[in-house]
């Protein structure tokens, strides 16, 4: 197993990797709407977490030596699940491939995020 860590993406705010890579693939840590440079939430929007999320995905996808067209699964995590057309929008241009998914709603998420994705690529 290789840890993934890039400073492209906030650190983990926990005992946890970004990322780790095996067999061949990489399981991201699920990333929520942080802006790397100031540790604080890129908004108060869907849309504004929604765009960190993906823009920090895919620092830690590059960081691992793949991208998002390379990814077999995400899992997405939204704390109000009326924001899954919107979320979708921001979503649909970063996964272009369609990889398998599953979107559940959940009562919070770290530091009051609204959204967190995970994934699963290849390398």
């Amino acid at each position: 197993m290789k840890k993934i860590h890039t400073d492209k993406a906030p650190a983990a705010v926990g005992p946890y990797s970004q990322a780790v890579v095996a067999g061949g693939l990489v399981y991201t840590s699920g990333q929520i709407g942080l802006d790397p440079a100031t540790g604080e939430l890129a908004g108060e929007t869907i849309e504004e977490q929604a765009e960190q999320v993906m823009k920090n995905l895919t620092a830690v996808l590059e960081e691992a030596g793949t991208k998002a067209e390379n990814t077999v699964k995400t899992l997405c995590f939204l704390t109000d699940i009326n924001d899954f057309a919107v979320f979708n929008e921001i979503y649909a241009r970063y996964f272009t491939e369609k990889p398998a998914r599953s979107c559940v709603g959940v009562r919070s998420l770290p530091k009051g995020a609204l959204c967190e994705v995970e994934v699963i690529a290849e390398i």
